[in-house]
């Protein structure tokens, strides 16, 4: 546990609660008959208040010795405030002395705690640590030296968590700088053990350079901001694995191997235990207990589907010093291809070659009957046009004939008729 910078802690869960050193205590079991009444003593410089309420219900109403009133959204700018779901925090610098009161879904069942320091303590991470270890630390906020417990908190306290590499040339991590790789929940998910129970418990991503480094873990929201630092070496990893390939490729074996740094593990307590996806919704677990040397292949079952393949693994293991570990190795992947089909024969060179023949004599013969139906249509057109201009020509000279009679017949005299030369045989014929 780290002592940091010391504040007056005021926690009311159901209602206030004495500050300091006053003369009027509050039992936390008279507080509902006290009417969410508290006492701040002249004393006191500054205090942060912390109230339960039920859930979803509006902010606090803070009511002042001489009457005024605060809100979440309007107060002074000496007042820092942060509401949530279920509850308030409030810190006040140089309250007021006298009575105060709280109006408010003050939630049942809280109890009531008097603090005079504000820290956090941070379960320091075991070493050696490792690339790839799945770690489980807990963090918590203690008031005068005792855990802070109240429903919602996670959601009114920030925590990070930073690493920040020491640039050694001889490390992996040199050119790193600083990371945010997780933070701390208290939410009962993934490896917290039950949610607003107090105790944070830190994820964070070891998929990072090993080398020195200074891990810093920070708490904080608008009211209270408290660090924790100190140097830490992350190792590399004690197991790696890759993805053999078999000589047949299509019907060998292709296998997993191990490498164990036995110096660091022990080898009869290691495990494996693999997830292996593929084409066609293929998911096959595969595990292996029993390694017995620092390099084991691990037998991957016959795959026959044409695809890429990936597999995601997990290390169980004991160190050298006795500290249970699990890793997430690296995902490996590959690739089984379909072999090319093989060059076709001579006899079925023959049949393609007869069949292209075949297809290239019947189009030719489409396209022979084609320009011969051409030429035969072009030709019948122009006989059946020349046969109407001829005809048109016949009955046009015997018409200026009878004309050219008629009209001397009855003038008698010689007329000037339009010769065949003059028309148009291309007219079409009046009606």
């Amino acid at each position: 546990m780290t002592a940091l910078k010391p504040y007056c802690l005021l926690f009311i869960l159901l209602i206030g609660n004495l500050i300091s050193q006053s003369a009027f205590a509050v039992p936390y079991t008279q507080a509902s008959e006290l009417k969410n009444r508290f006492r701040i003593d002249h004393m006191v410089d500054e205090l942060t208040l912390l109230v339960q309420r039920e859930y979803g219900t509006a902010p606090v109403i803070v009511i002042l010795p001489d009457g005024s009133k605060w809100y979440s959204d309007r107060h002074p700018e000496s007042v820092k405030w942060v509401d949530g779901l279920t509850g308030d925090m409030i810190k006040i610098t140089k309250p007021m002395p006298g009575p105060w009161q709280l109006l408010g879904s003050l939630a049942e069942g809280s109890s009531i705690q008097k603090v005079s320091e504000l820290e956090i303590e941070v379960e320091p991470i075991p070493q050696p640590l490792y690339q790839g270890e799945r770690l489980k630390v807990t963090a918590r906020l203690l008031g005068d030296g005792l855990t802070v417990r109240l429903p919602g908190l996670d959601f009114m306290v920030e925590w990070t968590t930073k690493f920040a590499s020491h640039h050694k040339n001889t490390d992996a991590n040199f050119t790193t700088g600083t990371i945010i790789v997780g933070s701390y929940k208290d939410n009962g998910e993934g490896l917290d053990d039950a949610p607003d129970d107090g105790v944070f418990t830190g994820k964070k991503n070891l998929n990072q350079p090993w080398g020195n480094y200074t891990l810093t873990v920070e708490a904080r929201n608008n009211i209270f901001q408290r660090e924790v630092s100190y140097p830490f070496y992350l190792s590399e990893k004690p197991i790696e694995v890759e993805i053999i390939e078999p000589e047949d490729k299509l019907n060998g074996i292709w296998q997993i191997q191990a490498l164990v740094n036995e110096e660091a593990l022990k080898l009869e307590q290691t495990h494996f235990h693999f997830d292996i996806v593929g084409p066609a919704g293929l998911k096959l677990p595969l595990s292996f207990n029993e390694v017995t040397s620092t390099e084991t292949l691990i037998s991957i079952p016959q795959v026959t589907d044409f695809g890429s393949y990936r597999i995601k693994g997990t290390a169980v293991s004991t160190t050298v010093e006795g500290r249970e570990i699990v890793l997430d190795l690296p995902e490996q992947f590959f690739n089984l291809i379909e072999p090319p089909a093989p060059p076709p024969s001579a006899e079925e060179l023959a049949r393609r070659a007869a069949i292209q023949a075949a297809n290239e004599e019947a189009a030719a013969k489409e396209e022979a009957i084609f320009w011969i139906l051409v030429v035969n249509g072009s030709l019948l057109v122009i006989g059946i046009l020349g046969l109407i201009i001829w005809r048109k020509k016949q009955a046009l000279n015997k018409a200026l004939a009878a004309t050219k009679l008629r009209l001397e017949q009855e003038g008698g005299e010689k007329v000037d008729v339009p010769s065949l030369d003059d028309l148009d045989l291309t007219m079409p014929d009046e009606k």
